[in-house]
């Protein structure tokens, strides 16, 4: 299971990458994995306004459909064309599954993410 040291988790497996004012999202190796083959991912607006916690969407798999939770506040700016090709998701979680770019509204509150090592014991990795 990969888990790339520069990024933010948090306890529902989504992940963070942030560059500049911008945050890359995505589902973990590890949430993928639970989840089984993705077969549909439903971001509704994708110029939606979200608060830290809130559900951006939903992802579908074979064996269940999950909420997608905001890691941190901001403006969807760009959402990843991954229902093209939804194994993307289970292919490359941190690379081309990657669901939505947003512009942070508050970067303070990355602070209250988990790094890499709390993550794992999050896991039992």
């Amino acid at each position: 299971m990969n888990f790339p040291a520069d990024l933010k988790y948090t306890t529902d497996h989504e992940w963070i990458r942030v560059e500049g004012d911008v945050g890359t999202i995505g589902v973990t190796d590890h949430a993928q994995g639970e989840l089984g083959d993705v077969v549909y991912v439903d971001i509704p607006d994708a110029a939606a306004t979200v608060a830290k916690g809130d559900t951006f969407g939903s992802i579908e798999a074979v064996k269940t459909v999950a909420d997608l939770f905001a890691p941190v506040s901001g403006q969807i700016i760009e959402v990843n064309a991954v229902n093209a090709a939804p194994d993307a998701v289970n292919k490359e979680p941190y690379d081309g599954g990657w669901l939505v770019k947003i512009k942070l509204s508050d970067p303070s509150e990355l602070d209250a993410l988990l790094n890499v090592d709390a993550y794992k014991a999050l896991i039992g990795a």
